[in-house]
């Protein structure tokens, strides 16, 4: 890598390590409980409705505002933070976004896990055993590839849905949130490893036509053995570097899904659902363009600091460049 690259390789590193840093390490705070009249509530989901669309921190409380703020403090209610102000329900937005990020990210990776996971397998099974296997497991991949995956993820949401719904189990609603952010993850990673396969099978197939594949089926090395000692760890560095790209592309798809009431379901956040939320505050009337902006400005950052890591990966551990190493 020239400077250039270096350059920008450090700094989508460090934003990525801070946007992530600044997720997991508040989600103590972000996710704690806070005493709501005789209940407790997490900080993300608790609401004051006599406080809500509280300007930020950086813009003056008027003089309704403030006599609001003080009516509540003064009869011991809770009383949001203000550094990203409140939404319509009178929910602190910062602890919002910080919590949506643990959830769009641990989704974003977990998703990307079990994309390269299956399109690893699919990909190295097909490439390795070539002939009707490989033509047949292809054929299946073309097939998928022209299915819409979205309507697929939404599909795959309602039949588990239904599912739970025919048992006529009653489920709690932390259980059923956890249901289906668990159903979102795996219908994003089990309908985006097809690329993952392709590319997969395509360095398989170049690797047993490498000379020392050759001289190893010439001396009787079992299949399994070539596959376990030449053949995956020769894949590391192609599998590395797609995962950095399937991050990215499921944070996205899940901000997408979200963004449409598909994905993530209040009162849980996700920089998609607050993304939609914050664009009906868009108007005319009075912009509070702010809720748009803070989640839509995370999920751009982490993004494009994504895009930068993989740049550097695949800089890396490019075996033409004469520099690969893991």
């Amino acid at each position: 890598m020239d400077s250039s690259q270096r350059r920008w390789s450090r700094i989508g590193w460090w934003t990525l390590a801070l946007v992530a840093a600044a997720c997991v390490l508040s989600a103590p705070w972000s996710f704690g409980r806070v005493r709501i009249g005789s209940a407790d509530e997490p900080r993300y989901a608790a609401s004051n409705l006599r406080l809500n669309h509280l300007p930020p921190a950086w813009r003056a409380l008027g003089e309704d505002d403030a006599a609001r703020v003080a009516a509540e403090a003064a009869a011991g209610e809770y009383v949001p933070g203000r550094a990203l102000g409140t939404d319509a329900l009178g929910r602190d937005v910062l602890a919002r976004v910080l919590a949506g990020g643990v959830l769009s990210l641990a989704i974003g990776v977990f998703s990307a896990a079990v994309a390269v996971s299956i399109g690893t397998a699919w990909g190295a099974t097909a490439g390795f055993a070539g002939g009707r296997v490989d033509a047949l497991m292809m054929r299946t991949v073309d097939l998928l590839y022209g299915l819409p995956s979205i309507l697929l993820v939404v599909l795959l949401a309602i039949a588990v849905e239904g599912a739970v719904a025919r048992t006529g189990v009653q489920l709690a609603g932390g259980t059923a949130q956890a249901v289906g952010v668990v159903v979102l993850l795996a219908a994003i990673g089990g309908t985006s490893w097809q690329t993952v396969s392709r590319v997969v099978r395509g360095e398989v197939l170049a690797i047993r036509a490498q000379p020392y594949m050759e001289a190893a089926r010439a001396s009787g090395v079992p299949p399994a053995r070539q596959f376990m000692r030449h053949v995956l760890p020769n894949l590391w560095a192609t599998v590395a570097v797609y995962a950095t790209l399937a991050v990215p592309a499921a944070i996205l798809s899940e901000s997408f899904l979200s963004f449409l009431g598909i994905g993530v379901r209040e009162p849980l956040p996700s920089w998609g659902n607050l993304a939609s939320a914050g664009l009906q505050e868009v108007n005319p009337v009075e912009s509070r363009w702010w809720l748009l902006a803070a989640p839509c400005a995370m999920i751009a950052v982490t993004l494009v600091a994504l895009n930068f890591v993989c740049d550097s990966l695949q800089a890396r551990m490019d075996p033409a460049s004469g520099r690969a190493r893991w």
